[in-house]
C-alpha cells in the first residue's frame, strides 16, 4: 500500500521529523486562499504546488512548480487539477490528478566547494535488503535527483547501514553516516534525530520502505547558524499484510489511485495485478502464475497480468476472474493453466466450463469470443480433459492443452 506525500509528511511530523507547513488542495478555487495561507504562516511568498499521485517524475511532468503570487498559484491548481500527468512512470496514458499539497518553499543552501549551482540536498530512506534479510538505512549525497540512476551511475555514493533485528537503527550508526555525508557542527545532531525517527516510523508502521528526497540544509541563520535539516518530500509504502494492525494507515489508502480491476480482484479473494501484454492468465498458485508467465514470454508472447485464483478455484472464482481479464480491451487470448490437488480436475474442468460458457460480452452475448486454452494437470486429469473436449461444441474458442509448454505455444500462435 501507498500513500500520498501530503500523508507521509504527516507522519513524518508525528514521529519528530522537522517538514515544512503545508496543506491540501482538491480544486481551483481554494488555490488563491490556500497561497495566501501558507505564504502567511511561514513568513514568505515562496510556495510550491505539488500533485499528489502515485508515482514520480512529477518535477519533470510540470507537476511541481514553485509559485509566489496567488494568480501563479490558482494557474498552477488550474494546469495540474485539468490536465493528465505524463512521466517515465505514469506510461502514455498518464494520471489524473486530483489532490494538490501546497507547502511552505524553503530556501537550500549552496554545496560548500561543489560544482556551480550545487544545493545541500540528501537522500534517506530505509528498506529491506533481501540479500542480508535485514532492514537497511540508505544514504546520498547526491539528493532530488532518482537513486537508481545514482547507483547506476556513481554506486559509491551509496551509504549503507544495516539495522539491528531488535535494536533497530543506534545513535552511532547514524553520527557515522551523518559525517560520512560531509554534515557539520549541528548538523549532525539533527539528521541523527531525523534518521533515528525515520527507523522507528519504519518498525511502528510496519513499511517496506520510508524515503525523504531530498533531506535538505537551509542557508544559515542568526537562530540556526548551520541552517535547518528538513524533509521537503516523503514517499512511503507498507506491508500489505500488516496494514490490519495499523487503522491510521488503512484510513490513508487512496482508491482512485489504484487499478480498478485490481480492487475488485481484491474483494474476491483473487490475486491480480495488470500488466500491458495481451495473453491473459488464470492460474492457481503464485509460483504457477509466475512460471506460467515465463513460458509464455518464452513462447513469444506478452502476459496482460498476474491472476491467482487460490488454490480452490471454485467456479464462482474462476467466472469472476474471467470478467476481470476479458475488461482488459488488450486481452487477445486467455490461457488456463490449473494443478488439481485438493481440487479434482474434473471438478475444475466443470467450472471452467461453465464460467466460459456464462461469462457476459459487452454487447450482451454470452460464451468466449477470444481464444481460451486450457492445461490441467493432477487429480483425475483424464475426466477433466474428457470434460473440456466435449465442450468444444459449446464452447469453439476451447482449446485443451496436454502439457505447460502445448498450452503456451497454442495461445501464443492463437493470438499472434
Amino acid at each position: 500500500m501507498k500513500i500520498h506525500e501530503y500523508q507521509g509528511r504527516q507522519l513524518l511530523a508525528s514521529f519528530g521529523i522537522l517538514v515544512p507547513a503545508g496543506t491540501l488542495v482538491e480544486s481551483i478555487e481554494q488555490a488563491a486562499t490556500t497561497y495566501k495561507q501558507v505564504a502567511a504562516e511561514s513568513g514568505s511568498d515562496l510556495v510550491v504546488v505539488k500533485a499528489q499521485v502515485h508515482a514520480g517524475g512529477r518535477g519533470k511532468a510540470g507537476f511541481v512548480k514553485l509559485v509566489r503570487s496567488a494568480k501563479e498559484a490558482e494557474d498552477a491548481a488550474r494546469f495540474m487539477l485539468t490536465n493528465r500527468m505524463v512521466s517515465v512512470q505514469t506510461g502514455p496514458e498518464g494520471l489524473e490528478v486530483t489532490k494538490l499539497l501546497f507547502a511552505a518553499g524553503v530556501d537550500i543552501a549552496d554545496r560548500a566547494g561543489g560544482a556551480k549551482g550545487a544545493k545541500e540536498e540528501f537522500y534517506l530512506a530505509i528498506t529491506t535488503d533481501r540479500a542480508t534479510r535485514r532492514n537497511v538505512l540508505i544514504a546520498s549525497r547526491e539528493g532530488g535527483v532518482d537513486i537508481e540512476t545514482v547507483a547506476h551511475n556513481t554506486p559509491d555514493a551509496i551509504i549503507k547501514e544495516p539495522l539491528h533485528p531488535i535494536m533497530g537503527l543506534q545513535q552511532h550508526q547514524a553520527r557515522r553516516v551523518a559525517f560520512e555525508l560531509g554534515l557539520k557542527g549541528s548538523q549532525v545532531g539533527q539528521a541523527v534525530k531525523i534518521m533515528v525517527g525515520l527507523a522507528k516510523l519504519f518498525e511502528a508502521k510496519d513499511c517496506t520502505l520510508a524515503e525523504i528526497n531530498p533531506l535538505i540544509i537551509t542557508p544559515p541563520t542568526p537562530t540556526h547558524a548551520d541552517g535547518q535539516v528538513l524533509a521537503i518530500d516523503a514517499k512511503f509504502s507498507f506491508d500489505d499484510n500488516a496494514t490490519f494492525r495499523h487503522k491510521d494507515i488503512q484510513a490513508m489508502f487512496d482508491p482512485t489511485e489504484e487499478n480498478p480491476a485490481e480492487l475488485r480482484a481484491q474483494r474476491f479473494g483473487l490475486s491480480y495485478i495488470a500488466l500491458d501484454g495481451n495473453i491473459g492468465c488464470l492460474v492457481n498458485g503464485a509460483g504457477l502464475a509466475m512460471a506460467t508467465m515465463d513460458i509464455v514470454k518464452l513462447h513469444g508472447g506478452s502476459p496482460a497480468n498476474f491472476l491467482d485464483v487460490g488454490g480452490s478455484a471454485t467456479e464462482e472464482a474462476v467466472t469472476e476472474a474471467f470478467s476481470i481479464i476479458l475488461a482488459d480491451h488488450n486481452v487477445k487470448g486467455v490461457m488456463v493453466n490449473i494443478f488439481g490437488g485438493i481440487m479434482r480436475c474434473d471438478v475444475i474442468a466443470a467450472g471452467i466450463i461453465n464460467a466460459a460458457t456464462k461469462h457476459k460480452n459487452p454487447d450482451g452475448s454470452t460464451g468466449f469470443k477470444v481464444p481460451l486454452v486450457v492445461r490441467l494437470e493432477g487429480t483425475n486429469v483424464e475426466a477433466g480433459r474428457k470434460l473440456l473436449a466435449d465442450a468444444k461444441g459449446s464452447l469453439p474458442t476451447l482449446q485443451p492443452a496436454t502439457d505447460l509448454t502445448d498450452a503456451a505455444m497454442k495461445v501464443c500462435k492463437a493470438v499472434g
